[in-house]
């Protein structure tokens, strides 16, 4: 068994990684614990696609404490509603 979550480190702890705006292809700083980021030039919206563990996980909350819990929710949230809008960049 572990002694902590193993996905929580990410969360926690967040790295950074780039992805690459499609709409002016501008580069976009992305942190592991966040879902969705602004593109700095055009304003596009781009969605993360990992699906983070606080979606499904019982312990989510307990594990990456409340504040962030409540953020990730709000953030997946916001994804579902622009993947049924058909406005969704990953």
């Amino acid at each position: 068994m572990f002694d902590k979550c193993p996905g929580s480190g990410l969360v926690k702890t967040p790295t950074i990684k780039l992805k690459t705006c499609p709409q002016c292809g501008e580069k976009i700083e992305m942190f592991s614990n966040e879902l969705q980021a602004q593109c700095p030039k055009c304003g596009l919206t781009v969605f993360d696609d990992l699906t983070s563990c606080v979606q499904w996980c019982k312990w989510a909350e307990e594990c990456v404490g409340p504040e962030m819990y409540q953020k990730l929710k709000k953030q997946a949230a916001e994804k579902a509603q622009a993947e049924s809008k058909g406005k969704i960049h990953s």
